[in-house]
């Protein structure tokens, strides 16, 4: 007997995710032991022996619950049952930052990124759904972040994928069932206190009774006709950013200005990001008020930024400068 319809669907869409890695290479699956990423996991166990590949996973405590160690220390054994191999067990610190949710993620990410170089992995599997990704759409409108945040999760971005993004997320429970799979269920996936967990069980629901059905999949379709815009935008600001010189030297007012807004606060965030600004932390205000520089020019002060950055004009040029750690 095959396998159940969702259990093809998750394989059929981790395959389809690798099919483009040479033989032999290592790809980790990111598992919290969550319905998502166990369902990622079991298939990338079936999928990368059968594709040439080494299947191993990686699974990360945050410390921020009662008995976290012991959880990821069972996530980890489950990952070697199901075939995985290497699995990794990563305790992390989480500081301070925007928020509980934000700095547990930049934790999160810190220790992905290390691990995957460590262990020289071709690739890194993270267990995202469409689901997950019409949050995130929601959560960016309703925070005012712009397009780059309205175009959401992308598919791929070195050394990360997610081969689930065009399934929803009753598909991997139901392929977590099908295998006998018990998933881990959260507290803070339904503790209304977060940001996305009001907006996974109050606000969804709400536009979907009042709009009715369909809701989450036209804001993942959006995302992704948003991201094929942001993109094009992003490559036509690269290519503007090489035309501007060095960016020790400052960068040229009159060109500045010269350019259509969509491309600016591109160049200007970028300059930023290259000056130190943590990325996370670098919001559309600040870009905005960096832009103010150029097109609302009325002797005003430099900008401070995140990271001991700061942004300034003089003698016709913009100039970033950084107080902190060499990037």
């Amino acid at each position: 007997m095959g396998p159940s319809a969702a259990v093809a669907e998750v394989r059929h869409a981790v395959r389809t995710c690798l099919s483009d890695l040479p033989a032999g290479e290592l790809v980790l699956a990111a598992c919290s032991g969550g319905a998502d990423s166990l369902a990622l996991a079991a298939a990338l166990a079936f999928v990368a022996p059968r594709a040439g590949l080494r299947g191993g996973g990686v699974t990360v405590d945050h410390g921020l619950q009662e008995g976290s160690a012991e959880r990821a220390a069972d996530v980890a054994e489950l990952l070697g049952k199901l075939g995985l191999d290497p699995v990794h067990s990563i305790k992390v610190t989480v500081g301070e930052g925007a928020g509980p949710e934000a700095a547990a993620r930049a934790a999160r990410y810190a220790a992905l990124d290390r691990t995957a170089r460590a262990a020289s992995a071709g690739a890194v599997l993270l267990g995202h759904t469409l689901d997950d990704q019409a949050e995130t759409v929601l959560l960016g409108l309703a925070r005012g972040s712009g397009a780059r945040s309205l175009a959401g999760m992308p598919e791929r971005r070195d050394p990360y994928r997610r081969p689930l993004l065009g399934l929803r997320r009753v598909t991997a429970a139901a392929a977590c069932a099908e295998l006998g799979l018990r998933p881990w269920q959260d507290p803070h996936n339904s503790d209304v206190r977060y940001a996305r967990a009001r907006v996974r069980h109050q606000a969804l629901p709400a536009l979907e009774e009042a709009l009715g059905p369909g809701v989450a999949e036209a804001l993942a379709r959006s995302a992704r006709q948003l991201r094929a815009d942001t993109d094009c935008l992003d490559d036509l600001a690269f290519a503007e950013s090489g035309q501007l010189g060095d960016r020790p030297a400052g960068i040229d007012i009159e060109r500045l200005a010269a350019l259509p807004d969509a491309i600016r606060t591109r160049v200007l965030r970028d300059a930023a990001l290259t000056a130190g600004c943590p990325p996370g932390a670098l919001t559309a205000e600040h870009v905005g008020r960096i832009g103010a520089l150029v097109t609302d020019w009325h002797g005003q002060r430099w900008v401070d930024l995140p990271g001991r950055v700061r942004a300034g004009r003089r003698d016709g040029k913009v100039w970033f400068t950084s107080s902190g750690p060499a990037r």
